[in-house]
């Protein structure tokens, strides 16, 4: 049971970044303005895109995913702390907030690993 709840967690903590990297490609100059107008240059964008994409994917499978873990948690730290400390607005703020717990699912997944249901279990025999 514990290895399926797993897999559910990957997969909702997952499916976030992958709907989001691909959001990003579809609206790419509106994503690259704001990124600019919040002082981040926008030539970083392709680079959030992969890791958004390649770590929701890597998540998701299961394929090195403590790693994907990682370094998705420190993303949403980042992203919270560069995006979202506008904490007048309640919207801001819960989405630090929101950026934060992501961070934590990301890190038990962290400790926790993929679980029986993933590539990582089966690259390890």
């Amino acid at each position: 049971m514990n290895n399926a709840i797993v897999l559910v967690a990957r997969l909702l903590l997952g499916h976030i970044f992958l709907l989001a990297g691909l959001g990003k490609i579809t609206g790419y100059a509106g994503t690259q303005g704001y990124m600019e107008s919040m002082g981040v240059p926008g030539v970083l964008l392709p680079l959030v895109i992969a890791l958004e994409i390649g770590g929701s994917l890597a998540v998701i499978l299961g394929f090195l995913t403590r790693w994907a873990a990682l370094l998705l948690s420190g993303f949403c730290l980042v992203a919270a702390l560069i995006f979202h400390r506008n904490f007048s607005d309640q919207m801001q703020m819960i989405m630090f907030m929101k950026n934060f717990a992501i961070a934590g699912g990301f890190l038990l997944l962290y400790v926790q690993g993929a679980g029986a249901y993933s590539i990582d279990a089966k690259r390890a025999g």
